[in-house]
């Protein structure tokens, strides 16, 4: 059974989606357009094996669905939206110093 998630649950599943580069990847090249699963290792240089666990996450994150293609089974956004939210935090301006990171990234592995 589908339910909607709060917002809280949302920003958090978003948070955990992007706070790997490799899924950040699959992402943004899903917002350019849906793959099937052998096309985006090829094209992100990473083992099946691996896309596959990345894929699972994005899934089970409600950020990605799968939609049956013959035999094959094609990748894409679960809303187009998502595409349009990851354009606009591209475009948005964080203010860092290059010699900063934030006080805890060492003790919580953040940044």
């Amino acid at each position: 059974m589908l339910t909607v998630a709060s917002d809280i649950d949302v920003l958090a599943r978003f948070g955990r989606a992007l706070a790997d580069p490799i899924r950040c990847r699959i992402l943004l090249a899903l917002g350019e357009e849906p793959a099937y699963p052998a096309d985006l290792a090829d094209a992100l240089g990473i083992s099946r094996t691996r896309l596959s666990n990345h894929l699972a996450c994005l899934r089970d994150c409600g950020l990605v669905v799968t939609v049956p293609d013959g035999r094959r089974t094609r990748y894409e956004l679960a809303d187009e939206r998502l595409g349009h939210a990851l354009d606009h935090l591209l475009a948005a301006v964080v203010a860092v110093e290059s010699d900063k990171t934030c006080p805890d990234s060492e003790a919580e592995g953040c940044c």
